[in-house]
């Protein structure tokens, strides 16, 4: 079973950071994990005009006060803990990437849980910037997701089934036991998810012999079925062709995911590596999407 003994959620006090606490909490609640509230207080002088920042005697001053003020509002942030595990608030200095990647590695953090997009001092961050660069950077898996906002209370969130695309590269060894040991910790059925890309199948808008499509899907099956079989990985197989963010997206709602697991490239550990089929898998996805 996967261990998620703590989870990091850094928290700028957005509704889509209390939906990420929501999935926190659910998750919590199954692995008996200590939940990481984090507040990055971005420096002065990056979040305040010059005039602004000209009201305090220096910058300590102003750093010193917001640390106050963001200590406050993260002790009344809700957030309920599991019965083992608690809830730990954090207020540090910096820059956000950064200061949460390093977190998350020195307190051996097990899962980051954060939106894709964000409010406040994070209000130009998109996929693409602070969550793109804790993609990039982070050496645990990262849970993320556009829809986060919207997510119910914890108590109301399940995770029945448990959806893997992967690309058959190196990583996908490693990709599968993540997400078998993970659907097993839930008590969730496994869809493993592979797309036969749309240029292996048409050229310049012709499309090859259908018998070609017909054996790259036979030989992705096979493949899948060895590598399941090999590692002991029970679950459903669905290999279609097609734009790979797109298909995912499609297979991972027909098969009623509730959590969806990605790589972050073919390579092993392939960390500073983020296809740009990752990033929109993420932001077409129905459901939460775990970047391992």
């Amino acid at each position: 079973m996967v261990s998620l003994s703590r989870i990091l959620v850094p928290v700028e006090f957005s509704p889509r950071c209390q939906g990420a606490v929501q999935y926190a909490e659910a998750l919590a609640a199954r692995f008996h994990s200590e939940i990481v509230l984090l507040h990055v207080v971005v420096p002065p002088m990056t979040s305040f005009s010059e005039l602004e920042a000209m009201t305090y005697s220096n910058a300590s001053d102003l750093v010193r006060e917001l640390f106050v003020l963001r200590s406050e509002d993260l002790e009344e942030f809700p957030c309920k803990a599991s019965e083992a595990g608690g809830v730990r608030r954090v207020v540090l200095e910096g820059d956000p990437a950064r200061v949460i990647t390093d977190y998350a590695d020195t307190e051996h953090c097990d899962l980051i849980v954060m939106p894709t997009r964000a409010y406040g001092p994070f209000r130009r961050f998109l996929l693409g910037s602070v969550t793109a660069k804790v993609l990039h950077d982070a050496h645990c898996p990262v849970c993320t997701g556009p829809h986060m906002e919207e997510a119910p209370d914890y108590s109301a969130i399940a995770f029945r089934r448990v959806a893997c695309a992967v690309d058959l590269g190196l990583h996908s060894r490693e990709l599968l036991c993540w997400a078998w040991r993970f659907a097993q910790g839930l008590g969730a059925e496994l869809t493993v998810l592979h797309a036969i890309p749309a240029s292996a199948t048409k050229l310049a808008g012709f499309y090859f012999d259908p018998e070609w499509r017909i054996e790259l899907t036979k030989n992705a099956r096979n493949r899948l079925e060895f590598l399941m079989k090999e590692m002991g990985v029970r679950g459903n197989i669905v290999v279609e062709s097609g734009e790979t963010p797109q298909m995912v997206a499609d297979a991972a709602l027909a098969a009623g995911a509730d959590a969806l697991v990605i790589g972050r490239g073919s390579a092993p550990r392939a960390h500073g590596h983020l296809p740009t089929n990752s990033y929109a898998i993420v932001r077409e996805s129905p459901c939460p999407v775990f970047v391992l």
